[in-house]
């Protein structure tokens, strides 16, 4: 069907009055592709032109060209176009802190998608989710808890956002270099993240320190990685909608950062243009505005048609759609879409790689490193061959714990029951009852669970929450604030259930935990002999806590994102001030810090080498550290450096990630890990938004955790330290 699409043009166009110099520059993939780009523009007319810049295109028949639907998602998986891999949320694979896995991770996706669309192209089918232009990843900063989104980005921290999210894009777009196996998103650009309910009216206000230091190295780190496109969030920021923001949008994103890829809306953010933000008087305004702010794609309702009108009032010209499409254009060029079959290697990806043995065994991979432990009093790992299992709590066999928001399908998602049936040894018993509803009381007062477990040798109760309480503004039917989180405890009828069950219950309870967010697990913990944290992790989920509560993996997963004690720790949930706020900011003690994972191995950190204690503001210093193993069993280790400038002339963060690596070490093995500190890692950010290296102190922190007493407090061994001086 491909190839015939490709015959029909050539055809199509001989029989035009098309020049044969445009006829050969269009479909020749010998020439450059801004040549091939501009021949295309010259045969269309103004009507073709804007309705190319539409999320959902039209088909051009007269020059042979199929329609094609921009909006495609690969959070975690090819998302909401049938059968795929599911891996874990975004958020989990934040917790892995494993930049080759996000990459081997986004490599599968893609590989995935390429198949899936070239079976839909074979069939002739070009509906919305069926495309090659992906808008992912979220690299948001989670800056709080309430936000339902959160669980769709890395995490709190700009350093391991930035990393995660330039691998992710790398796997996504393919080493080709002619073509994009898919075209990867940065969104939502930017300071964006809650409130759900407002996002179409509110405006984020952020200071220029805020947005250099915080919201905006992420993105900046992205485009330098060559992402194809970037999406205008909702909301404004700083008293312009970020769809029209000259200071985002022109100042740095095309300005400063050189971006030279496409940007799209959020799907309905131009309408918000008159309708929320109020500030044109209707929607030929609104897309003359947008197209002017430097948006190609409008995706969602039908608005820039409306550009037509608009270059009839001489709000804009045709010269500047044709300059925004030309940049929009581009990317189906990149990614072979008037090219011959032959000639793009993608092309011949097949459909067996779709759901295939090595991306399952991937996906568990993922599942089992972004799994972290909060506590364990030493009952795990557990004997699987104990006379009697107990499992329970509303999420142990439910798919939406396994899935989060954004997902895909699979005809083999794997339960956190399946998962333990399934590791079970002969002879044992295993006995299952959901026990409670996620977040209401029963109306059935009879009570056969809690009983039925005190008579176990262990229990695993599985709760928290799912995509119904949290996600995005559509999506948590059961949310009654749109997605987001406003009160940060589990539903206390699970609490009421967990209490139940630990009331004269002498044997061991694991808890383990769904969600995509941080919240109050501070009496879960107390009542529990062993906490894990789960995430939304995937079609093998299951599996991988079976896994890690058996022994059969150590856990190694690492919070990438800071759970207070309760909301009173945080500022109101609109202020976007990073003052007090994630690990960088709050002086608070929390409940579990940013980087804190158990393991059942025993890390320990010492010999802490600088390679010079004094050193100029041009100059990097090397770090070197020792890990040692002091368990009996083998593990995985995320070591972590972080750096504190103990003499700056303002606010700085506390502490800031600088560097991470993963390490497995057997029992009693040692290891020395190295690091660079750059010049660059030194600099902070001033009130007016510049970046400088100013004499003083810093102080190194290499461990397993946030240094400071909580995580000690925890079972985390404490970090080896250093200082140098900048003069």
């Amino acid at each position: 069907m491909r190839k015939l699409y490709y015959l029909t043009a050539i055809m199509v166009l001989l029989f035009t009055e098309v020049s044969a110099q445009e006829q050969a520059a269009y479909l020749d993939p010998s020439r450059p592709t801004d040549e091939r780009v501009q021949s295309l523009i010259r045969i269309l007319t103004l009507e073709e032109k804007v309705q190319q810049m539409m999320e959902n295109t039209p088909a051009i028949s007269r020059l042979g060209i199929p329609p094609y639907n921009w909006w495609n998602e690969a959070l975690h998986g090819v998302g909401r176009s049938g059968v795929a891999t599911v891996f874990p949320q975004a958020i989990g694979l934040g917790a892995t802190f494993d930049d080759d896995l996000a990459l081997r991770v986004a490599s599968a996706i893609s590989d995935e998608a390429r198949a899936m669309y070239n079976a839909s192209v074979e069939k002739g089918y070009y509906s919305k989710y069926a495309g090659l232009t992906f808008w992912t990843p979220n690299i948001n900063i989670f800056r709080d808890p309430r936000w339902g989104r959160g669980q769709e980005t890395y995490g709190e921290d700009p350093f391991l956002t930035a990393s995660l999210g330039v691998a992710f894009v790398k796997g996504l777009q393919g080493d080709h270099p002619e073509y994009l196996k898919t075209a990867a998103c940065a969104k939502h650009f930017a300071v964006h993240s809650g409130p759900e309910r407002l996002r179409h009216e509110f405006n984020a206000v952020a200071s220029i320190k805020d947005l250099r230091e915080t919201y905006l190295p992420a993105f900046k780190a992205l485009v330098n990685a060559d992402v194809e496109a970037v999406m205008c969030a909702y909301n404004a920021t700083n008293g312009e909608p970020c769809c029209a923001n000259e200071f985002l949008l022109n100042d740095v994103l095309r300005g400063e950062w050189g971006f030279d890829g496409h940007v799209v809306s959020d799907c309905g953010a131009i309408v918000d243009f008159y309708e929320g933000h109020e500030v044109v008087p209707g929607p030929v305004e609104a897309a003359a505005l947008a197209l002017k702010s430097g948006v190609n794609l409008n995706c969602g309702s039908v608005y820039y048609p409306h550009l037509v009108e608009a270059v009839k009032q001489g709000l804009v010209s045709e010269a500047e759609v044709d300059e925004k499409l030309a940049t929009l254009l581009k990317t189906r060029f990149r990614l072979g879409m008037f090219d011959p079959e032959e000639a793009n290697p993608y092309n011949a990806i097949g459909i067996e790689v779709v759901d295939s043995k090595e991306h399952r065994q991937l996906a568990k991979e993922a599942a089992l490193k972004s799994m972290v432990l909060l506590k364990n009093n030493g009952v795990l790992p557990l004997r699987n061959d104990l006379p009697r299992y107990f499992i329970t709590g509303p999420n142990a066999a439910g798919i939406d714990a396994l899935i989060g928001n954004y997902y895909g399908v699979n005809p083999n998602m794997v339960t956190m029951l399946e998962g333990v049936a399934s590791h079970i040894a002969p002879g044992s018993q295993l006995q299952y009852k959901p026990g409670i509803l996620l977040d209401r009381a029963n109306v059935n007062p009879i009570d056969w669970t809690t009983g039925g477990a005190k008579s176990a040798d262990a229990t695993i109760v599985v709760l928290g929450i799912t995509g119904l309480l949290e996600g995005e503004e559509g999506e948590s039917i059961a949310s009654p604030h749109y997605g987001d989180r406003l009160d940060y405890n589990l539903p206390e009828n699970q609490l009421d259930f967990l209490r139940k069950l630990r009331e004269g219950h002498e044997q061991p309870i694991i808890a383990v935990i769904t969600g995509g967010s941080p919240m109050n697990l501070a009496e879960v913990h107390e009542l529990s002999d062993a906490v894990l944290l789960a995430w939304y992790p995937g079609e093998e989920g299951g599996n991988a806590v079976a896994d890690l509560i058996f022994g059969e993996a150590s856990p190694s997963g690492k919070l990438p994102v800071t759970f207070p004690k309760s909301l009173e720790q945080l500022p109101p949930y609109e202020d976007y001030s990073m003052d007090g706020r994630t690990y960088r900011f709050m002086e608070e003690e929390p409940l579990y810090p940013f980087g804190f994972g158990l393991s059942y191995a025993d890390f320990s950190y010492s010999d802490l080498k600088l390679s010079a204690d004094r050193i100029k503001k041009n100059q990097s210093v090397q770090v070197e550290a020792t890990i040692t193993n002091k368990g009996k069993y083998e593990g995985e280790e995320v070591v972590q450096l972080y750096l504190t400038d103990e003499e700056a002339s303002v606010r700085v963060p506390l502490y800031s990630l600088k560097g991470y690596r993963r390490l497995r070490l057997a029992p009693g093995e040692s290891a020395k890990v190295n690091f660079t500190i750059t010049p660059e890692m030194m600099a902070l950010i001033t009130e007016e938004g510049e970046s400088k290296i100013e004499k003083g102190r810093f102080k190194v922190y290499v461990g397993g955790s946030l240094p400071g007493n909580r995580s000690h407090a925890l079972g985390m061994a404490r970090p080896a330290e250093g200082s140098f001086m900048v003069r």
